[in-house]
């Protein structure tokens, strides 16, 4: 890129233009175009040709477009079309492990939350839930205009990384969430739309129905190992540490992390099984993007020559 130019050159406009075409041509081929793809292409085409810092700031971003892109995607072939759901044995290996007896009767964690819950946490969970990729994002855009652009490429391209092997592990085994066996029971139905679970009682509290409106519309509903959610906060405070945040700032993200993790249960959409294999997930992602892939010479070029662009 010419760092005089406030413009793009000629290449990067056919380029950008060209990768927003095909986008918006095979997504209306494939998945069907909604508003939300054309506010995705026009965002990213206003950023890319508004100056040379925008240019900069949404080309850095771009790991985060192609997650949404990917969960979408997911939509042309579903899981439960590669794979056998599991449906019954991860409920009983969770009541197995994690059950709790309520008058006498086992029950999993989520079941047990279901009859006995509360308004304050049924508020703070969704406020929680409501977190889980706005903080990631705003993170990344926090390193961005700090300059630390180094640090802000690897938070962003292990928080891809970690999406993709939690992708990987959904087409490996699809696996019904709680909220799908308590309202299903073991009978595997596919052609069904997400639900909210317990975020349902966030919705009554304030009065939108906010969480169904977001859930109405998940791609994925055999998605539930590993929890991405559980993932998501312990990259932002590996690199939140990595880049010595103030205590008070870690502090936040820990606490919103373990909020994260319980409201995954609270709400019936993980089981405990699934937030231990997210929070894995991150630690794989994160030790084989640090301990391997940037270890590798055509790995590391790649990254210099990516971060020599959006500095």
């Amino acid at each position: 890129m010419n760092s005089k130019s406030a413009f793009p050159s000629t290449q990067e406009v056919i380029s950008a233009v060209s990768i927003i075409a095909i986008y918006i041509l095979s997504t209306a081929w494939f998945i069907g175009l909604r508003w939300e793809h054309l506010a995705l292409a026009g965002a990213f085409l206003l950023l890319f040709g508004a100056n040379e810092k925008s240019r900069k700031l949404v080309v850095g971003l771009i790991p985060f477009f192609i997650f949404g892109i990917s969960y979408d995607w997911m939509r042309v072939f579903p899981n439960y079309q590669v794979n056998p759901v599991d449906v019954e044995d991860l409920f009983n290996l969770e009541k197995k492990l994690f059950g709790i007896t309520d008058h006498g009767i086992k029950l999993i964690p989520s079941e047990y939350f279901s009859l006995h819950h509360h308004p304050i946490a049924d508020f703070l969970s969704g406020l929680f839930y409501l977190g889980w990729v706005p903080i990631p994002v705003l993170f990344g855009i926090y390193l961005y205009f700090k300059n630390q652009k180094e640090i802000f490429l690897r938070f962003s391209l292990v928080f891809l990384l970690v999406n993709l092997i939690g992708f990987v592990f959904y087409y490996l085994h699809p696996a019904a969430p709680p909220w799908y066996v308590m309202l299903y029971g073991f009978e595997r139905v596919f052609d069904i739309p997400g639900n909210t679970g317990g975020l349902s009682r966030f919705d009554d509290l304030i009065g939108i129905p906010l969480f169904h409106s977001i859930y109405g519309r998940n791609a994925n509903v055999f998605a539930a190992v590993p929890s991405l959610h559980s993932a998501y906060l312990v990259v932002v405070l590996f690199y939140a540490v990595k880049d010595k945040c103030h205590p008070i700032i870690l502090a936040i993200i820990a606490f919103f992390m373990c909020g994260i993790w319980f409201t995954a249960v609270y709400m019936a959409h993980h089981y405990i099984i699934d937030v231990l294999l997210g929070i894995f997930c991150a630690l794989l992602g994160i030790f084989l993007f640090e301990c391997m892939l940037m270890k590798l010479k055509f790995f590391k070029t790649f990254f210099s020559q990516y971060l020599n662009y959006i500095q």
